[in-house]
């Protein structure tokens, strides 16, 4: 019974540290990591890097690409914060007064982080889905990509660390669902390496 309440405690501490090193540079950085808006000609770029490389073969992948980040975006946002209602650090009275808060409050339900679970799920799809051994540039970009916005969210005081942590397990399962399918559907896929572009 002592277990949750040294859990919480620990969130809280790793929340209050994690926030409190703010500067105001590293305040613009991490609203622009966390804005959805951002983000967007990244996934511009990333669709039609598919396309070119791989042309009609890319209308196997992109679906399921789209559907494991469309999957967990709806799982915690839809599901699991309505459900849980745990509020977010910003709404507990508590903590409220001591946060930093350079991008707002946002939404009352923070858990699960929908920002960590989309990022995950489409990091660890395309590790398991593309070729092993190649296109490491791209994968270890999106992992990064993923860190920096699950950061992010508690740096902003947007969630506890442990609403990043469950998200990134619900992106890791429906990443590798996807990946799965993905090689059931069509385990022939990927052209030889030496015929693609690396």
């Amino acid at each position: 019974m002592q277990l949750l309440p040294f859990l919480k405690e620990a969130d809280h501490r790793l929340l209050l540290a994690l926030n409190g090193a703010h500067t105001p540079w590293l305040d613009r950085v991490m609203t622009l990591a966390s804005d959805r808006y951002v983000w967007i000609p990244f996934y511009a770029v990333l669709i039609i890097w598919l396309l070119y490389h791989y042309q009609h073969r890319a209308k196997a992948v992109l679906p399921l690409l789209i559907a494991a980040v469309a999957l967990a975006d709806s799982i915690t946002s839809k599901l699991f914060k309505p459900l849980v209602g745990r509020p977010r650090p910003c709404h507990a009275p508590d903590l409220a007064p001591l946060l930093h808060l350079p991008d707002g409050c946002g939404g009352q339900f923070g858990f699960m982080s929908s920002h960590a679970a989309n990022s995950v799920a489409m990091a660890v799809f395309l590790l398991l889905a593309l070729p092993a051994g190649r296109f490491r540039g791209l994968k270890i970009w999106v992992f990064c990509w993923a860190a920096l916005l699950s950061y992010s969210r508690v740096y902003l005081a947007a969630h506890y660390p442990s609403d990043v942590v469950s998200g990134w397990l619900v992106g890791m399962l429906l990443g590798w669902l996807a990946a799965w399918i993905f090689a059931k559907v069509d385990p022939y896929w990927w052209p030889p390496a030496a015929a693609t572009t690396r």
